[in-house]
């Protein structure tokens, strides 16, 4: 379906995601003749698929597991979530978002297109029966579960079926210790289910701080999740209503008879149907290979935006609208805009949070500066303790020669709201000094900062 018969364009692009949607727009404000093209329901994946949703169920989780710890400080009993019911309440989020997509382009005078995207030569798309020039090309298709090459993979369920799940098994298992993984079980453990983590090495949520995973860890068991780490999974197969998964746990046999197998072992770009190689469009595993101003090396028309770029940023919508912003200032004002990837936030949404941002200890020690690491048991501070929290841990890494902060790492449930304390610090050059010295609100969690940051 297209809102116009028009072939030729001043830009392509692929994807209706953020990353796509902010150039599109951005170009159509500026009088570009613009078209867009996406096989999924127009909107992207965060809004429908992924963080926007999962984020209200793990709300309900977080309330689950905040009840539980003052149980017996003056709260009666726990809560319960009601799978159904929240299910609808997350619905409220995400439907209309295609139909509401397609009305903002129509209102634009974008030209829509549904279908699937592939190059047929440097500038020019193919989408169904129709064949698309563009001036410019975006792609901006995002990611996709990786492969992982388990007999019986076909039966994973991925993120999104999860999210779309209409009862919760009473039995399940995640494959991978990625945020995925872990913020998904913690939901269903918190929802009532049994739940197995299983990942393929003794290094869950790797980009993280380990002192404070192994924290999480530890607090995730508590709460019923059973973790089967260094244990490779080599079969999946179907049993009735259940799912075997057949693995090697230490060496030793594991079988497990779930009621769902979830894929959290990872997501790779979005580029296997475009035909690159008759756009001239170099990729690697890393996405599409562009230059600093997010410009294909190989094919100097086309750009690519968000997660199915091979660029240092991370795979978060923050880094998409960071690189589509450069992208259209490339585009329309022919400039030479990089992305600033200085101080990238990045958050695992269980109960207690865990939050990064810059170096990890080991990244600073490897950096030959002279450091300071502040390790901090927060959990019998007020802040915590008056909500019945633990853990509550954060690490803090300083530069001891100019005061300025390199990475910071908390576990609690502030973290959300620590880590961008942190990360405002950090990409606008306040020292460790200037942001202890800064009046937050007291009792707050901010108001704690400054014992984070001594030198």
């Amino acid at each position: 379906m297209t809102q116009s018969s028009q072939t030729n364009f001043d830009l392509i692009v692929l994807g209706t995601g953020s990353a796509g949607q902010n150039v599109a727009t951005s170009c159509r404000e500026k009088d570009w003749s613009v078209a867009i093209i996406d096989p999924r329901p127009f909107g992207g994946t965060c809004s429908q698929r992924g963080c926007d949703p999962k984020r209200v169920l793990a709300g309900a989780a977080e309330l689950i597991a905040r009840s539980r710890n003052l149980k017996g400080k003056g709260i009666a009993g726990e809560n319960a979530i009601f799978w159904s019911d929240l299910m609808a309440f997350k619905e409220t989020f995400v439907e209309g978002i295609p139909e509401s997509t397609e009305e903002k382009f129509e209102k634009a005078g974008i030209a829509y297109f549904h279908g699937t995207a592939s190059f047929t030569d440097t500038n020019t798309i193919r989408v169904g029966e129709h064949e698309l020039t563009g001036g410019k090309i975006l792609i901006a298709t995002g990611a996709k579960p990786a492969t992982l090459d388990i007999e019986g993979e076909e039966l994973l369920m991925n993120s999104e079926g999860f999210l779309d799940l209409e009862k919760l098994p009473e039995k399940i298992a995640f494959i991978g210790g990625g945020y995925i993984s872990f913020e998904f079980a913690h939901i269903a453990a918190e929802a009532g289910a049994e739940v197995h983590l299983i990942h393929n090495n003794d290094k869950p949520l790797k980009n993280f701080d380990p002192d404070l995973v192994e924290a999480l860890v530890e607090s995730l068991k508590k709460v019923g999740i059973r973790f089967h780490l260094n244990t490779k999974t080599e079969k999946i197969s179907r049993s009735g209503e259940h799912y075997i998964v057949e693995a090697k746990e230490e060496g030793k046999a594991l079988t497990l008879e779930v009621g769902a197998v979830i894929h959290g072992a990872g997501r790779v770009p979005n580029i296997e149907e475009l035909d690159l190689d008759k756009g001239n469009v170099e990729a690697d595993k890393k996405g599409v290979t562009v230059n600093d101003h997010m410009r294909s090396v190989s094919n100097p028309d086309v750009y690519a935006a968000g997660d199915v770029s091979g660029s240092p940023g991370l795979p978060l919508t923050p880094i998409a609208g960071l690189e589509a912003r450069a992208v259209t200032a490339n585009l329309l004002d022919e400039g030479n805009k990089t992305p600033n990837y200085t101080a990238t936030p990045s958050v695992v949404f269980t109960y207690p949070m865990l939050a990064a941002v810059g170096m990890t200890e080991a990244e600073a020690k490897d950096s030959g500066k002279d450091i300071k690491v502040n390790i901090l048991d927060m959990s019998d501070w007020y802040t915590y303790k008056r909500m019945g929290e633990s853990p509550s841990m954060a690490k803090v890494i300083l530069d001891k020669n100019d005061g300025t902060i390199l990475g910071a790492h908390v576990l609690n449930s502030n973290a959300e709201h620590l880590i961008n304390y942190f990360t405002i610090a950090m990409r606008h050059g306040l020292t460790a000094e200037q942001l202890g010295d800064t009046l937050f609100a007291y009792p707050t969690d901010g108001s704690d900062v400054q014992y984070l940051l001594e030198l």
